[in-house]
């Protein structure tokens, strides 16, 4: 099997007065021209579940009401997976280059949770006109910013 090494570029700050991306100095050059973006692919490693237990979660009980009771863990966004990789689509408020700061509306990452990579958010790339889903989220927000405004305990089992 073959091995493969991810460095962090920065970490996410998540304290309750300031959601941001804090990146390594070194990699502040590679935010140049990212401020005509509104949004951000952001990839982090869930390190709050890098363990072996986690990572050998291959299904699980379903977090969701409507859904099968038993799922695989590629059809769901829970922590535990093989490779504790994370993709979160987070609204960009601020760029300091100089400060290496990203100062976010939201991100459900940790505070002190590593950052894997940035991508702009494109929707020529990123968008997907008509996505079909299964039968038991397709009452589920539309859009992003939908979510924000929608009763996500009414579809948990928690």
């Amino acid at each position: 099997m073959n091995q493969y090494t991810v460095m962090p570029i920065g970490t996410i700050i998540n304290n309750g007065t300031q959601c941001a991306v804090q990146l390594d100095e070194k990699y502040r050059l590679g935010l140049k021209e990212l401020n005509g973006f509104s949004h951000l692919c952001l990839i982090w490693w869930f390190s709050d579940c890098d363990n072996d237990t986690c990572r050998s979660v291959i299904d699980c009980v379903s977090p969701y009401v409507e859904s099968p009771k038993v799922m695989g863990i590629f059809a769901t966004r829970a922590p535990m997976r093989p490779n504790p990789i994370a993709l979160s689509i987070v609204e960009i408020l601020s760029i300091n280059l100089d400060e290496g700061l990203i100062t976010l509306a939201y991100t459900d990452a940790n505070d002190g949770t590593p950052v894997l990579d940035l991508k702009p958010y494109t929707p020529s790339m990123d968008r997907i006109e008509t996505p079909k889903v299964p039968k038991w989220c397709q009452k589920w927000p539309k859009s992003y910013e939908a979510s924000a405004e929608f009763d996500w305990a009414s579809v948990f089992n928690f």
